[in-house]
């Protein structure tokens, strides 16, 4: 049976990779730098080009499409593809949608119990880390295990960074030499967010002590790309961290700490063993997303209910501050950005894309003009920018 559904995959995937070839062939080549975006649907995967103002629209089947990342060179899409009762296979495929690859060949579990979601290609190109889910069977029943897992150019074996099972979302930094990811401790609940065990509470004579709560919470870790290096960067007592981000030049990580949910604080730290990692804000606020200037010179936040500011604005994160929230600033206040989140440079720094209540604002950094995307790029995701050195379609 898994045999006759390997091939029935195998020549759906070569008929939709045929047919998205012949549909492109009456297109233009994309030029300049490419956004892709996923439809709010999620059924299709919208390429866009700033230099031409184009629109190519992707739609490789019937099931739920989510794009994670360009290839080095700019010429192949990283994507998700999953139905209502599967987990999310990772594929390839070019600009145009045709050539799709599976990029994972697992053999070790049934197909439908095991799946990938938060792939990252590395910069240069020699990995693709993403976090793996398996259905393994335990002496408890079936125990679902998050794994950092990776897969190289000429290996579609997954081999594993991370071996406790409560490993997510790893963030290559640019330089391709490290990873970053979250991983998972549990710990006693306490009476407030920031106690570490439960009021001791004696229970009435004769019966059985009170159940123990436990919480999860995540810190970061850092492994090396050969993985031959691997160290907790933080460890706090209490709290959890997410929204880890390197800095353009690899040498700082920024991160949200959150000592309960939606109570959330920019911080940063160096990339070495032991480091002291550096509050950068310190009111609680709900923290949607955030970014580095290209630079490495400051933070870029989406921030609700910040400094008096309900509406979820672009804020500018210095580095370096006296303790309080004094320094930080609108980031261009003067494009007035509504309900703004998903920040993300592109590869040159000369173009800034943020979701402005769910609508995609493109903003051009050196005229200072502003304009608002084709309403088929809504969505409540993250866009994906080209990479630096993509020229166009027609040199891939």
């Amino acid at each position: 049976m898994r045999l006759k559904l390997g091939l029935f995959c195998t020549i759906l995937v070569l008929s939709l990779s045929v047919m998205m070839r012949s549909l492109a062939q009456d297109e233009p080549p994309l030029t300049g730098s490419l956004l892709a975006l996923n439809t709010v649907e999620q059924d299709a995967v919208i390429l866009y080009s700033v230099e031409s103002d184009t629109y190519r629209r992707l739609q490789l089947g019937a099931e739920a499409h989510f794009v994670w990342d360009f290839s080095a060179d700019g010429c192949r899409l990283l994507l998700t593809l999953q139905d209502e009762t599967q987990f999310g296979r990772l594929v390839s495929v070019r600009l145009d949608g045709s050539d799709m690859r599976q990029m994972v060949q697992y053999d070790d579990l049934p197909a439908d119990r095991w799946g990938i979601w938060e792939p990252d290609w590395s910069p240069d190109g020699s990995r693709i880390a993403f976090t793996m889910m398996r259905e393994q069977s335990t002496a408890n029943g079936t125990e679902r295990q998050f794994n950092t897992a990776y897969v190289t150019a000429d290996n579609p074996e997954p081999q594993f960074y991370s071996v406790t099972g409560r490993e997510f979302t790893p963030v290559w930094s640019p330089d391709s030499q490290w990873l970053v990811y979250a991983s998972y401790d549990e710990r006693v609940a306490g009476a407030n967010p920031l106690a570490t065990a439960i009021p001791t509470v004696e229970p009435p004579l004769g019966q059985s002590p009170l159940p123990v709560t436990m919480v999860k919470e995540a810190d970061l870790w850092i492994v090396s790309a050969d993985g031959q290096t691997k160290y907790r960067l933080t460890n706090f007592n209490v709290g959890s961290l997410s929204q880890a981000r390197w800095s353009p030049d690899s040498q700082l990580i920024s991160f949200v700490f959150s000592p309960s949910n939606n109570n959330d604080m920019v911080w940063m730290i160096a990339n070495r063993p032991a480091a002291i990692p550096t509050q950068l804000t310190f009111a609680w606020s709900l923290i949607l997303d955030n970014t580095w200037l290209p630079d490495s010179t400051a933070i870029i936040t989406a921030i609700r209910d910040y400094r008096d500011v309900a509406e979820n604005r672009l804020w500018q994160i210095p580095l370096v501050n006296g303790g309080s929230d004094d320094d930080a600033a609108f980031y261009l206040q003067e494009a007035n950005i509504a309900h703004a989140d998903y920040p993300r440079f592109s590869a040159d720094g000369q173009y800034l894309a943020v979701r402005s209540a769910y609508e995609l604002l493109l903003l051009n950094l050196e005229t200072g003009t502003t304009r608002f995307l084709d309403n088929q790029t809504m969505s409540n995701s993250a866009p994906v920018w080209s990479p630096a050195g993509f020229t166009g379609e027609s040199n891939c």
